[in-house]
Order: structure tokens, then C-alpha cells, then sequence
């Protein structure tokens, strides 16, 4: 194996710990040519879509990116932003802010960057980032508070295989989830209940969280126990009884059995029910995105109000709320418990003595 060059190392460059948050993905602009380039990273996955390689990359180059990128740059067209994708832009937000929080709790030398598992700033790049900066340490936090195999999993598969690459790697740890963490629950609460203050509150509250095929549930995957305790901690911080609240499951693709109860049959079934009001939201997600403000917040109102429903609100998620940054550089101080015991620059600047004192060139 041939691997990376190494940056140039001195003995008085000051040891770092990088902490890399990472977000699923977007594609660089809402147009069929990047969409198609993003969707063939992204279902190219082998985590993503478990169908032997063979049958999937025929259906995958044959139909689906023949078809797919043209209607999905549609959908990404009528939520885009003057700064770019929503999910890029709340990600790029949320790193800016937990680099400041960071700075008020600990003196040590932190370098604090995000990237996306699919599309750009891609985890290899900000790695090597991190790499040129003397980051001697590496924490890893995928933003997917619920842990799937499809998710959190092909973050850590990338990670690692960068890292084998690597002559010198850095020590490295990563988060696997935070669904049940008392800060994140504590910001979804007061989210929606920010909200309610503002608007009033619905009849019913739907917990909408992405959907995965029936049979990863079947095969040891937590996601599904994860996304109901969440829901069950969330709803039991609010208040709320089983007659007021729904917890679902949305973005089925193909015509496989998915994780039920699916939220568009949900919202069809309480719109028959002439419910008159349906707030809906997504814990699944930290930041706004395609899932949650085009499928969700578009396409959820137009099933529900088809079907008979009342009014329909979308609450958004959490992106910069205070508190959410704040659970955030929670979970991160905790994760980097003993890596910021003394001061990397002073660990630094001793090792540089020691190291100058037996002869080492500057």
C-alpha cells in the first residue's frame, strides 16, 4: 500500500485535537447534473442499499439515475437558499457556533470542522485538513442522534478507511449516537414547545423519523428501538398522552416492506379523520433538509389536507436553537474526556524541550 504524505512535521508545531462533525450530504447545486453525481455516491453504498452489487448497479446506472436526478432537482430547487443547500448552510452554522461554545469551555487548541458522508466538503478532504493542522487527536461526531447501519456505520467505514491510509494516525474516537442524551431531548421539548407558545398548540403531534427497510430491524439493526425511545422521552417531557402524539416513519423507497407505521398513511389516516389540526415533526434530524422541508412540510400537508385534514404545521428542527448547541458541546466535552486533562500546549511545548535537549533539529 502506498501511503499519504505526511505533513511536515517540527517539534515546536503545537498539537491540536480536531472534532468532525458529519452530516449525511446535498448535492453542490439544485440541478440534474448534481443531483445525479450525488445520488450515485450516495445509493452506491453498500450499507444504503443491500441488494446484491450486481442486480443493484443495473438498476442503479440503468433507471434510476436515468430518471430520479431530474425530479429530485426539482424538489431541491424549491427549498434552496441564497447561501446554498439548507442542510449545508445549518451544518456550516452549527460548527461556527460549537467552535465559539467550545472556546468559552476549555483554553485547550481545538480545530473544529464539518463534512458530509456524500458530496463536499467530503470526509477525506477535512480529514486531511485536520491532518495539516497537527490534529494529534480526532473525535468524530456523525449528527445522526439515532444510530443506523446505514447511517452512522458508513460514516465510520469512510473514516477508517482514510485512516488506513495514514502512516501517521492520529488517535481517534467517535460518537454513536445520542438519542437518548438529556440536553437533546431537553432542546426537541423546548422547540416544540416554543412553538406551541407562539402558534397554539395541534389535535395531534406526528414524530415523523427517516424510514429504513422492515428487515435491518430484523437483523439486529438498534435504529427502531432508538427512534421509539426518543419519542417516548420527547412526548413524556411534554406532556402528552398516546391519544395526542403518533411517532412514524417516512421516505420509503422501492416496494420492500419499511419500518411502520409509515407517515404518509399516517397523516392520509388522520386527515380521513378530520383531525383539525396536525403539527409535524422531525427528531430524526438536527438540521433542516430535503426530507424535512420538501417531503415533510410540502408533500405531508398536501396528504393530509387531501385526505380531509385540518390545518397543518411543520415545526423545523433544531439547526442553531442555543440549546441545541449547547446539548452539543455537552455531548462533545463528554467524548473528549482525558484527551483536554492538561493543556495540549503545554504538552506541546515540553515535548519540544525534550526533544531539542537530545539533539532534534528544529
Amino acid at each position: 500500500m502506498r501511503y499519504l504524505t505526511e505533513p511536515t512535521h517540527s517539534h515546536d508545531t503545537l498539537a491540536k485535537t480536531g472534532i468532525l462533525l458529519i452530516n449525511l450530504g446535498t448535492p453542490d447545486a439544485p440541478t440534474p447534473q448534481a443531483v445525479r453525481a450525488y445520488l450515485k455516491e450516495f445509493l452506491s453504498d453498500p450499507r444504503v442499499v443491500e441488494i446484491p452489487r450486481a442486480i443493484w448497479w443495473l438498476i442503479l446506472n440503468g433507471i434510476i439515475l436515468n430518471t430520479r436526478p431530474k425530479k429530485s432537482a426539482a424538489k431541491y430547487a424549491t427549498i434552496w437558499l441564497p447561501e446554498g443547500s439548507p442542510l449545508r448552510v445549518h451544518t456550516e452554522q452549527q460548527t461556527a457556533l460549537l467552535r465559539s461554545a467550545l472556546s468559552q469551555r476549555t483554553q485547550a487548541p481545538l480545530v473544529i470542522e464539518y463534512a458530509m458522508r456524500y458530496g463536499n466538503p467530503s470526509i477525506p478532504s477535512v480529514l486531511r485538513k485536520l491532518k495539516e493542522q497537527n490534529c494529534q487527536r480526532i473525535l468524530v461526531v456523525p449528527l445522526y442522534p439515532q444510530y443506523a447501519a446505514s447511517a452512522t456505520a458508513t460514516v465510520n467505514d469512510i473514516v477508517f478507511s482514510e485512516m488506513q491510509q495514514m502512516r501517521n494516525t492520529p488517535a481517534l474516537r467517535t460518537i454513536k449516537h445520542f438519542h437518548d442524551h438529556p440536553g437533546y431531548i431537553k432542546a426537541l421539548a423546548n422547540n416544540i414547545s416554543d412553538y406551541w407558545t407562539q402558534h397554539g398548540r395541534p389535535e395531534k403531534l406526528l414524530l415523523s423519523f427517516h424510514g429504513l427497510p422492515q428487515f435491518t430491524l430484523d437483523k439486529g439493526d438498534p435504529y427502531h428501538c432508538e427512534c421509539l425511545k426518543t419519542g417516548r422521552l420527547l412526548t413524556q417531557a411534554l406532556g402528552l398522552d398516546e391519544t395526542q402524539f403518533g411517532i412514524s416513519f417516512q421516505s420509503r423507497f422501492g416496494k420492500a416492506e419499511w419500518l411502520k407505521p409509515y407517515t404518509t398513511a399516517t397523516l392520509k389516516a388522520w386527515g380521513a379523520q378530520k383531525v383539525k389540526r396536525v403539527d409535524v415533526v422531525c427528531p430524526g434530524f438536527v438540521a433542516d433538509c430535503l426530507e424535512t422541508l420538501e417531503e415533510i412540510a410540502m408533500e405531508g400537508r398536501e396528504d393530509f389536507q387531501h385526505a380531509g385534514g385540518g390545518e397543518y404545521r411543520y415545526i423545523p428542527c433544531l439547526n442553531q436553537r442555543a440549546d441545541w448547541i449547547h446539548a452539543l458541546t455537552d455531548l462533545v466535552m463528554d467524548n473528549l474526556h482525558g484527551w483536554l486533562i492538561e493543556s495540549d500546549a503545554t504538552e506541546s511545548e515540553q515535548g519540544r524541550l525534550r526533544a531539542l535537549a537530545l539533539g532534534a533539529k528544529r
